[in-house]
């Protein structure tokens, strides 16, 4: 929700600000284990955990075409699954590191420039499995945030996607970016304070 997205100090609160995974590590570490043993209703769960973070992750990276990428990501996880070590964080790091590299190629691809968040109506089929009307609200507080997020510094946004809607700590997300963990920690910092500050000329404009 946007009133969740506010400055918490040097370091933010993991799983605290707007739609962060709602398992527990333990929960998702134990899915994981039982997708790459072949469960199939377990990947079945994993992408319902997973999913609703990296396409919103990637609908700031490359707009529009967020889903096809998803897409492109979840086939390539399936197919290297097995080759996964690591706890749930590194997990989702997995993943979005992948959504990443992916996004980035299709930028590069089509001499795109990311920033383009997608339409409203994509983030209503990714909510959570509440009641309906609450889904539509948060989709579209969802979307109204993503829009501003997407007005942020490429560097600002993508560390106030991985540590805020993905869920990462410092440490992982740093690791997706190939950055230091106290980069990305100053980097969504300043992304949460401009989010802040923008949200403030909108309830005075």
């Amino acid at each position: 929700m946007l009133t969740r997205l506010r400055p918490e100090g040097e370091d933010l609160p993991d799983r605290q600000l707007l739609l962060a995974p709602v398992r527990t590590d333990d929960q998702l570490s134990a899915v994981v284990l039982a997708a790459q043993a072949g469960q199939q209703e377990a990947f079945s769960e994993l992408y319902q955990l997973v999913q609703p973070g990296l396409l919103r992750y990637l609908s700031v990276l490359v707009g529009r075409d967020a889903e096809d990428i998803a897409s492109e990501t979840w086939l390539q996880v399936c197919r290297d699954l097995h080759t996964f070590v690591g706890d749930a964080d590194g997990f989702r790091g997995w993943v979005a590191t992948i959504g990443r590299h992916r996004g980035l190629d299709h930028l590069r691809s089509r001499s795109r420039r990311p920033g383009n968040p997608a339409p409203w109506e994509a983030l209503l089929a990714v909510a959570g499995q509440d009641d309906t009307a609450v889904q539509a609200e948060e989709s579209l507080s969802t979307a109204a945030a993503l829009s501003l997020i997407g007005e942020l510094p490429q560097e600002q946004a993508e560390a106030v996607l991985l540590r805020a809607v993905i869920g990462l700590d410092a440490k992982t997300a740093a690791a997706v970016l190939g950055k230091s963990p106290g980069a990305v920690r100053t980097s969504a910092y300043r992304g949460l304070k401009n989010l802040a500050a923008m949200l403030e000329r909108g309830r005075t404009d």
